[in-house]
């Protein structure tokens, strides 16, 4: 698969990474050329360098590794560039005190998908700091870790669940692209509990077997009320 990044940050260089030894042709755009070239020559030399255009056009799937704000913008300015392709969007617009830019107004992912009409957003990939996507792969307690996918062509949700298994990681279907907004949200929640409380916020959902109530599951009381 021919992948373009757009980006030449921590989030562009661990994906990009496993991409590259995965198998996958990769180029690495960005606004400084030299940083482009560094990034490209250190995850190996097998790795094109050029400009966020020729990134783009590189790409049958491009990666928007972007900060917010930013993304739509470049988006816009490179639509044609675009046109038909899967563009995967690993941002999170969350700001100050942990709070989402967004605002209630549309998702990072949406805005994306307004600035490129033609091309086919997916969200994936923001639920977890960059170093998790460095792991090799990324597994805890024998699991390998879910990564929640929107978006709304089933061609570009069926390339990403395969980037997704190429860093290690197991695709979820999390529905259309309407519910990137939750992803979104569900990170800057996330980034709350982990960075300002310290808090575990894996172990605020329970088992799978209890998540739509504990059914045969014998509760204590017997009656399987909140009590």
């Amino acid at each position: 698969m021919r992948i373009g990044v757009l980006g030449t940050g921590n989030m562009a260089d661990a994906l990009a990474t496993h991409w590259v030894r995965a198998g996958h042709q990769v180029t690495i755009g960005g606004r400084d050329a030299h940083r482009a070239e560094r990034l490209a020559t250190r995850i190996g030399s097998r790795v094109q360098h050029a400009g966020l255009r020729a990134a783009a056009e590189f790409g049958e799937v491009v990666l928007a590794a972007l900060p917010f704000g930013v993304g739509a913008d470049v988006a816009r300015d490179l639509h044609a560039a675009l046109e038909g392709k899967v563009l995967l969007d690993c941002s999170n617009p969350v700001g100050p005190g942990f709070r989402l830019l967004t605002d209630g107004g549309p998702s990072a992912a949406q805005r994306l998908a307004a600035a490129a009409p033609g091309a086919h957003v997916v969200k994936a990939f923001n639920l977890c700091h960059e170093d998790v996507w460095r792991m090799r792969p990324p597994v805890f307690d024998g699991r390998p870790l879910a990564v929640p996918v929107c978006g709304d062509d089933e061609t570009a949700l069926a390339r990403a669940g395969e980037l997704v298994r190429d860093v290690g990681g197991d695709p979820v279907a999390g529905g259309g692209l309407e519910r990137a907004g939750l992803l979104e949200a569900t990170a800057a929640l996330f980034i709350a509990l982990w960075v300002g409380e310290g808090a575990d916020a894996q172990a605020i959902a329970p088992p799978l077997a209890y998540a739509s109530g504990p059914g045969h599951q014998e509760t204590e009381g017997g009656t399987g009320a909140l009590r």
